[in-house]
């Protein structure tokens, strides 16, 4: 059985805009979409490390605000001519509230 924990209300994080969660593997940033999609991926583009928690979301994507780089929140695979990959993390939402999925981080406690 996945297990979730909860992160956030949905309204903590800006329509079209992300939000940080640290943990012991690292950065996630969990994007909101215009329409209330939320995804979680890992924060650092593959190309040159960009946080993309600082990116432009449009659509079900990211752009990496260093150079450009596209990411399906969905796949977590850069778009067009780009090759890479940012890994994806479990996301719901339920009561208004955002929740990250655990499993991964099971092992340690997220700070």
């Amino acid at each position: 059985m996945t297990a979730f924990i909860d992160i956030a209300a949905l309204e903590d994080i800006p329509r079209q805009g992300a939000r940080l969660v640290k943990t012991v593997l690292g950065c996630i940033a969990v994007f909101r979409t215009a329409d209330d999609q939320v995804f979680a991926l890992e924060d650092r583009c593959p190309h040159k490390g960009g946080p993309l928690s600082e990116g432009i979301v449009h659509g079900t994507s990211v752009t990496c605000p260093l150079h450009a780089w596209v990411f399906d929140m969905n796949t977590g695979q850069a778009q067009g001519a780009d090759d890479g990959a940012v890994q994806t993390f479990a996301v719901r939402l339920e009561a208004g509230r955002v929740l990250l999925d655990a499993t991964r981080l099971a092992r340690r406690s997220a700070a």
